[in-house]
Parts: C-alpha cells; structure tokens; sequence
C-alpha cells in the first residue's frame, strides 16, 4: 500500500514539474516577444536621417525658346525651410537680374525695336517688346521649391502693331509737320542732325507701338560718324561728341505733340536753346535721359524727317482712312 502511494506522489510531481516547465517556457516566450517589440519601437524613435535617404530639392528656371537650363536653384541652401522670407527676396532678386541683367550680363526685357521702311519702301524688321514679368516668375519657383522641377521664364512678346495691308498708303496725308533752322556753319553739328534724322525717318509706329529716341538712333559716337560739337551739359556749353542731336529730338516732339500720343519720357535742357520756343524742347543723351512716347491710338503711323543744308523737318504721315482719329480732340 505504501508503495503504490508514494508511485502515485511520484507521478503527481512529475507532472506538476512538466506544468512548471511549460509555463515557464510559455513565460520565456512572452518576455522575448516584449523584448522584440521594444526594440522595433525603438527602431521607429531614432531619427531619420532624411539627407542619406532623398536626393536635394532641386529648381530649374528653363529658357522657353531654347529650352536651355539659365539658372538652378537649390531652395533648401538658400534657407527656404529656415526662413522663407528670406528665400523669397533672394528668388525676388533672382528674378530681378533675370529680367534687367546686371553688370555682367543682358536681361531678358527688351525694348522693341519698331519696323521702318527703305528707300523701295520695303519693311526693315526691327524686334518685338519682351517683357519677363517677375512676380509670375517668383511664384513659380515657389511652388517648385517645394519638390522641385523645371520652371520655365514667363516671357510676354508684343510684335508692333499694324497691319502689312496698311503699308502703301501710310505716306498719304501729313497729318502733323515741324520745322527747326540750324547755321549753315556748324559743320559737325549739322552732321550729327543729319544722322539721327535719317535714323529716325520711315520709322512704323503702330497702335500701342512706343518710340524711344535713343533705342532708335542708337548710340552716337565715332564710329557711327558722330561728330564734336557743342552740347549743353550742366547750364553749360561744352564740346561733345554728337552735340545737336537735342535738334531732331525737340523738332520731333513737337510734331508728335500735335496728335493723340502719351509721352512717356521727357526733359528739358539745363539752358534755353534757340530753335524752339522755351519749354519746347526734348534733350536726349544715350544711356540716360530719353525722349519717350506711345501710340495711344487704333491706327498706326509713319515719321519722316527731311533734312536739308539749313532746316529739319518732321512730318506724321498716316492712310486717308486714319486722318481723323490722329486729329487732336
């Protein structure tokens, strides 16, 4: 009987020491799943090094006719995740030399360069107005300075505005005319009238079309035959080179002021001159002061300048279907 027991003691305790043993491999499991656990959570807390994981924002201002990469900007060296208005003026700056140049290179706006006839009264094509409007610029690599990409310059071109149709009949009737006199004496001053005369004679100005004397004549110096002469520069009388051309300017203002125009840019010298009336007067000097206007009207017009040994005149020449919308109001 004691035997049977204590046989029977045995198996109860070696299956308790079973149970003991599988719940404490159960237990075993458990802590190695908690363990596993903390260690993927804190994988997920260390930070990520986004730098090794992603190539840099990269914005690319595009030449729309060329397609050729101008300029490339990395947004986030330049401080647009730091300080976004910072970023901003430096874009705005950007843009800025993009559309007026700097010292080292052109920018994209240009003035247009308004059609004239020949002698066989064919058309010599100038150039159309491009404009590169900025704030659309500045916009655009905003937006691509998030992600990156290309953007490309958002260049507006205007051509002059007439028709070929109205080419034939533009010298029909003088509309507007001014005469200025010069001595027979000055020989180098009358040259440099007589140049930028001829620079100016048979230029096309169409509707909405702007005539900027210096872009026109261009610059007056040697080697496009300009000659010394007196000038005034400062209410004084100096020598120059190109002096008279004040004459054409001042004789054309005052045959243009005779029709429906906008005078954009003018100035007056720093002394009375004699061949107009006080106040009359239009000085010009390449790369600074210029004589400005724009074509206001629905119709376009022709100006020719006659030249002779003692006088200039200007005259508005237009079609006889036009002649009353260039009369004056």
């Amino acid at each position: 009987m004691k035997k049977k027991w204590m046989a029977a003691l045995g198996i109860i305790c070696t299956i308790g020491l079973v149970g003991c043993q599988e719940k404490s491999d159960e237990k075993k499991l458990e802590q190695q799943q908690i363990q596993e656990s903390e260690r993927e959570v804190g994988e997920l807390k260390k930070p990520v090094n986004f730098e090794q994981q992603t190539e840099p924002v990269v914005v690319e201002i595009v030449d729309p006719s060329t397609k050729a990469i101008v300029q490339t900007i990395l947004p986030k060296e330049k401080g647009y995740e730091t300080d976004v208005q910072s970023y901003t003026r430096q874009i705005e700056q950007i843009a800025k030399e993009l559309a007026r140049g700097n010292d080292k290179t052109a920018g994209y706006d240009k003035r247009m360069q308004l059609d004239k006839l020949d002698d066989q009264g064919k058309i010599i094509k100038g150039s159309p107005l491009i404009v590169l409007k900025e704030s659309e610029l500045v916009e655009r690599i905003l937006e691509a300075s998030v992600t990156g990409g290309k953007v490309e310059l958002p260049l507006y071109i205007t051509e002059s505005g007439y028709s070929f149709e109205d080419i034939p009949y533009l010298e029909e009737v003088v509309v507007a005319s001014y005469t200025t006199y010069f001595n027979t004496h000055d020989v180098g001053r009358n040259k440099n009238i007589e140049l930028s005369a001829k620079a100016i004679n048979n230029v096309i100005i169409g509707s909405g079309d702007s005539f900027s004397f210096n872009t026109v004549v261009g610059p007056r110096d040697e080697a496009n035959g300009y000659q010394p002469a007196p000038e005034i520069i400062n209410k004084k009388v100096v020598m120059g080179i190109g002096g008279g051309i004040c004459q054409t300017s001042s004789t054309l203002f005052n045959a243009v002021d005779q029709i429906p125009v906008k005078f954009v840019e003018r100035h007056h010298h720093s002394l009375n001159v004699g061949y107009v009336p006080k106040g009359r007067d239009a000085t010009v000097s390449y790369g600074g002061l210029d004589f400005r206007f724009q074509n206001t009207t629905d119709v376009p017009f022709l100006i020719k300048a006659n030249y002779s040994k003692n006088s200039l005149t200007i005259e508005i020449r237009t079609a006889e279907k036009y002649v009353e919308i260039l009369k004056k109001p």
